[in-house]
């Protein structure tokens, strides 16, 4: 695999993100010319991710958390375990039958299962502020799984991902197989088991592309649909996935699609009945098509794109109680920031955001817009009823002196 540690001598004045930082050592630029959508990149040393995870963090959410499913999956040898195989009732008070049970994750893991927490960024707070900070960074929605697999144990079949990942290797070791895709960039809706047969000859016949043992503080990024497996090997294995849930051309067709059709609705001779029969069948494609054509040209899908990428992700946390407190001892020396992930877009003096849309005077827009540059600021430099206003409507939370 060919690296792309060399480039250009000298200073570098812009700020260092979160890929490069911790995950890939090269530049964002070059990551996304040479890398990104196209081919893996195996990074050694990447970063010590002792910091995001652990193994003390595995047994803390397996044991006291109270997890419930679906933030656990559990597979052997290239089989998802039943649910009821690893959950009870967790007694009086918590009798919900899909908690987590430690006992039956015991005796699974020690007799070779792989335990899978999903949705990490939901769950353990490191990991929701290294997703926050690369979905921003990216564009593009990401989550995180962790993956902890028993000695020279393996959790799934070879198969491809519908998504890109950053693979992070956080305690032992583990081998990985990778293989070409048999199905270039596949969509969200085109699994890797449309395609079993196609991947298991691949996995089994073709060379591999890479073969290669991840340590910890390696980083092996993979797009989506290229063949991997991988097995632990004499130690237990620890490796967190972030999964990239990438926008595609085909999903900005579909909402230019989506609202080409919208403006139809308002176009009388789109709604008109076809004629009894068949026969001008011909026709009235050709006038539909043309109706369509000229309305997908005229029409800017661009607000229905940010409103479903707003949808597909949450914003930072916001504590119920903190944000009350800060409201109630709100003094114009407060100082206040925007909440991070909201993923904020203004729409001439509407700002639109994860938490809802809010509307402001012209006077009002520079001092919201020095919020979104990420700029803090004091509640007496807003005015005590704007930052009133934005902390009621969790757009504003208080930001540490």
């Amino acid at each position: 695999m060919r690296s792309l540690r060399s480039e250009l001598p000298g200073v570098r004045t812009e700020k260092v993100g979160t890929l490069e930082s911790r995950l890939t050592r090269v530049s964002s630029e070059v990551f996304a010319q040479d890398v990104w959508g196209r081919t893996p990149l195996l990074t050694r040393e990447a970063s010590d991710f002792r910091d995001l995870f652990s193994a003390a963090a595995v047994d803390e959410l397996v044991s006291r958390r109270g997890l419930r499913t679906p933030f656990l999956r559990v597979a052997k040898d290239g089989a998802t375990l039943p649910e009821s195989a690893f959950t009870a009732p967790a007694g009086v008070g918590a009798t919900a039958a899909d908690q987590l049970d430690d006992t039956a994750l015991w005796r699974a893991f020690a007799d070779g299962a792989s335990l899978v927490l999903q949705a990490l960024h939901r769950t353990w707070e490191p990991m929701t502020d290294m997703v926050s900070t690369l979905t921003e960074e990216l564009g593009h929605p990401v989550q995180a799984n962790a993956y902890v697999t028993p000695p020279q144990s393996r959790g799934f079949d070879a198969h491809y991902d519908v998504h890109d990942v950053f693979v992070l290797q956080v305690e032992g070791s583990k081998r990985w197989i990778i293989h070409e895709p048999v199905l270039p960039d596949p969509l969200r809706d085109q699994p890797w088991t449309d395609h079993r047969k196609a991947v298991a000859d691949a996995a089994a016949e073709n060379k591999a592309h890479l073969n290669t043992v991840l340590n910890p503080g390696d980083v092996l990024y993979l797009p989506r649909g290229w063949l991997h497996s991988a097995q632990a090997r004499n130690d237990v294995s620890i490796h967190v996935t972030l999964g990239v849930h990438v926008w595609t051309r085909h999903a900005l067709a579909e909402q230019l699609t989506r609202a080409a059709l919208a403006a139809l609705r308002d176009d009388a001779t789109a709604r008109r009945s076809l004629p009894l029969g068949a026969d001008r069948l011909d026709a009235e494609l050709d006038h539909i098509r043309t109706r369509l054509l000229a309305a997908v040209v005229e029409i800017d899908a661009r607000p229905l794109y940010h409103r479903a990428r707003r949808s597909q992700g949450r914003p930072a946390s916001l504590g119920p109680l903190a944000q009350l407190a800060a409201l109630q001892n709100l003094v114009p020396t407060s100082p206040m920031r925007l909440r991070g992930a909201l993923e904020s877009r203004w729409e001439g003096r509407r700002l639109v955001t994860r938490v809802g849309w809010l509307d402001f005077t012209e006077s009002e827009v520079p001092l919201v817009s020095q919020l979104l540059d990420g700029h803090h600021r004091t509640a007496g430099d807003l005015g005590i009823a704007l930052a009133k206003r934005l902390l009621r409507a969790g757009v504003l939370v208080p930001a540490d002196r």
